[in-house]
């Protein structure tokens, strides 16, 4: 159980926990970054297994996933999660607290300064010119206030990478709303493009939504398809294995 710790930690299981989603498109994505973190998980001794599991949407869900582990190994759920929201705080605990494996969730994958470089990369793919633009970080939202305090920080490390200001917003649940902040942002910069950077981990509905929020660009998501193949940044596989490893130290 997750309120028991092993009395030797082993090799572990790491079981990366996404959203879900029904979009193909982010369904074949989210496993491309499942395949580059397996990847560099190869050379480390810690990792026994690496797999993919979701909250929602899709299959496996979070308990089949640990269930199909080998039996006695250790397991991290490391969230595909970009703030510490409900299915983190919530789903996940609840899912480690009845696995039948010694079983600990790792933090979620923001706020970290190396989502901000890709979020800068991602604007610059976009042809936004921060300075002559104004920037809009727009996130999926939650109930959470953890998960709001985490995109704020997201927000204000993009400002300080970027050296501009940013405003964080959301599409459901917290304010300001996605649209909200885009109108703001007109009503007080009429002159200027307003861009809004797509703090989504994939392409599915909310990025769809980002389109609709009345901004002059939007660009992708963290995960995205360029020249037609998977853009995995590789600052994401080590992000993951960082959580691996934090969330390895408490087992």
């Amino acid at each position: 159980m997750a309120n028991r710790a092993p009395a030797a930690v082993r090799a572990a299981a790491l079981a990366a926990i996404s959203h879900g989603t029904g979009s193909l498109e982010g369904q074949q994505l989210v496993q491309a970054l499942v395949e580059h973190t397996r990847g560099r998980a190869a050379g480390h001794a810690a990792i026994a297994e690496t797999r993919l599991g979701h909250v929602d949407v899709q299959q496996p869900d979070v308990a089949a996933t640990v269930d199909a582990v080998e039996p006695d190994r250790p397991v991290v759920l490391v969230p595909l999660l970009l703030s510490a929201g409900y299915h983190v705080a919530v789903d996940m605990r609840q899912a480690a607290d009845q696995a039948p494996h010694h079983t600990v969730v790792g933090e979620a994958l923001g706020p970290d300064h190396r989502l901000a470089m890709i979020l800068r990369e991602r604007l610059r793919q976009a042809g936004a010119v921060p300075g002559e633009d104004v920037i809009v970080l727009g996130a999926a939202g939650s109930s959470t206030p953890r998960a709001v305090t985490d995109v704020q920080d997201t927000a204000q490390l993009l400002a300080s990478l970027l050296d501009v200001d940013v405003t964080d917003s959301y599409l459901a649940f917290a304010r300001p709303t996605v649209r909200e902040a885009v109108d703001e942002a007109r009503r007080r910069h009429p002159k200027r493009r307003v861009v809004i950077a797509s703090y989504l981990l994939a392409p599915g509905y909310f990025q769809k939504l980002m389109h609709q929020q009345g901004a002059d660009l939007v660009t992708q998501p963290l995960l995205c398809t360029r020249y037609g193949v998977p853009d995995v940044p590789p600052e994401l596989p080590e992000i993951v294995l960082d959580r691996f490893h934090d969330g390895l130290a408490r087992l």
